[in-house]
């Protein structure tokens, strides 16, 4: 099937991209040129780090149609919960539509699962939707299971299989999120997104949003499969 006849049985792509911008090389040129294009493109969001939020957050404009989502903990979630609740309020308060909330991992993978959802309940009562990224390529089953339960009593909207380190994030992945979740939350998929096959993959098998820094290659090609 071409990816023009599979469009049709899928969402609209474009407002399922949040483009990353989280890389700390990005010249600023390339930071607004990225920005501008995905108002141009009608993406969903943008992914920003803290440092360049206030920057974004007046590219932008006021909230609109392309949500701002700030990455909270970003990459490894290695901060002490103070810290972390810091940077979610900071980012509330200087326009932030969203935040991407890395959890305490090591609590959970050492036991203390009551110590990572209490975090996370913590940044929840900030009271922006927040997205906890789950280390798909290294959590055990057992472990993701229990992460994301926890996630969602939490109160996250939404769960990302994956973080954009190691392995490209798989519809295998994806499709293990959506049957632990049921369905009761979104479901983000980011690392390694940068072909449409994979994208369209990714989407079949229920991703509801794609974390990529390839968001206009994306969009490129969907429209030269016309």
């Amino acid at each position: 099937m071409t990816a023009s006849a599979r469009r049709q049985d899928l969402p609209d792509l474009p407002p399922l991209i949040h483009q990353a911008l989280l890389n700390p090389l990005l010249l600023n040129d390339d930071l607004h040129s990225l920005c501008d294009a995905s108002r141009l493109y009608g993406f969903g969001g943008v992914g920003v780090s803290l440092i360049h939020l206030q920057t974004i957050r007046q590219r932008l404009g006021g909230s609109g149609p392309v949500k701002l989502i700030a990455a909270v903990g970003f990459p490894f979630g290695d901060l002490p919960a103070e810290l972390k609740q810091a940077q979610a309020e900071w980012a509330a308060g200087e326009g932030a539509d969203a935040l991407d909330v890395t959890p305490n991992l090591a609590a959970l993978v050492n036991g203390q699962p009551n110590v990572y959802a209490e975090e996370l309940a913590a940044i929840a009562s900030v009271d922006l939707p927040i997205t906890v990224v789950l280390d798909v390529n290294q959590l055990s089953p057992e472990q993701l299971a229990l992460g994301a339960e926890a996630a969602l009593d939490a109160g996250a909207a939404a769960l990302q299989a994956g973080n954009g380190f190691g392995g490209a994030v798989t519809t295998d992945q994806v499709k293990h999120l959506r049957q632990l979740t049921g369905g009761r939350c979104g479901l983000k998929a980011a690392g390694g997104i940068k072909t449409l096959e994979h994208a369209l993959n990714l989407v079949e098998a229920g991703a509801t949003a794609l974390g990529t820094g390839h968001g206009p290659a994306l969009v490129q090609a969907l429209r030269h499969s016309e």
